[in-house]
């Protein structure tokens, strides 16, 4: 589970890697629900905690749909 001040720590981070103040991370509705990222109002993907013998770690996973790809050039 990710607390609310991990969400807090991994916008602040993602918002100075891509230099964007619209990326927000929304906490679950319910357990295990996965943790939803933002750009604005677009859903861009889910972030994964991992906690492996001590070393945490934070995974973003996007997605994206070919139909979302512009057209060959």
């Amino acid at each position: 589970m990710i607390t609310p001040e991990e969400i807090a720590r991994v916008v602040a981070y993602l918002r100075g890697q891509f230099k964007n103040d619209r990326i927000n991370i929304k906490p679950p509705a319910k357990p295990n629900a996965p943790v939803e990222v933002y750009i604005g109002d677009e859903f861009i993907g889910v972030l994964h905690r991992d906690d492996d013998e001590g070393e945490v770690s934070y995974d973003l996973n996007i997605s994206i749909l070919e139909e979302d790809l512009p057209g060959m050039v």
